[in-house]
């Protein structure tokens, strides 16, 4: 498994034996790494073939979904926690997710590339969309819909009511405190439902 700091901040997030349902959970190594080091009671949901495949290989269970439909089948408050690492900013409906994900857990934990960096600025500045560790792709084949900042993001659970209960922000690994919408490059938030 490739090295993945934000493995380690969910990680610490995630109490030993919980029930975890991973959204987007592409080849199931968190999911894999979370049963190893937390024993937790995992699930993964994917639609490519491909990474069902690899899934099952990993020994992780794995449900085939599209999440854009939301998540119908899934009992209220059925897990502890629910994760969508790095994969918030493909989709098309991202409200309904959120509010999909605190339905059937207690506390939901995403990830995702802040499009606010200064370095992705930097390169809309010398007129080309950014491409960087954190979005590797091209704008012609990327598979990212939604392009936010941490700021839009708290801005966005604000209006819709999620409690953050913790907010982590990253810049090649390292802790960002000061100025994270201009200064990271990736934000990891501990959601609940709020009051």
């Amino acid at each position: 498994m490739s090295y993945r700091y934000d493995y380690e901040v969910i990680t610490q997030w995630i109490a030993p034996g919980e029930k975890v349902l991973d959204l987007g959970c592409g080849d199931g190594s968190l999911l894999k790494h979370l049963a190893e080091v937390r024993q937790v009671q995992g699930y993964g949901v994917e639609n490519d073939p491909d990474k069902l495949l690899a899934c099952t290989r990993n020994g992780v269970n794995v449900i085939q979904m599209d999440m854009e439909k939301g998540l119908a089948g899934i009992e209220d408050g059925f897990f502890d926690h629910v994760i969508m690492s790095l994969s918030l900013q493909a989709m098309h409906n991202t409200q309904g997710i959120l509010v999909e994900m605190l339905r059937v857990a207690r506390e939901a934990v995403v990830s995702f590339p802040n499009f606010g960096y200064w370095r992705h600025r930097q390169s809309i500045l010398n007129g080309r969309m950014p491409v960087s560790e954190s979005l590797p792709h091209q704008w012609f084949n990327t598979p990212n819909v939604r392009f936010f900042t941490i700021s839009d993001f708290d801005a966005l659970c604000e209006m819709n009511g999620i409690a953050v209960r913790e907010r982590l922000a990253f810049d090649e690994g390292k802790l960002i405190l000061d100025e994270p919408n201009f200064l990271a490059s990736v934000a990891v938030y501990r959601l609940g439902r709020a009051g």
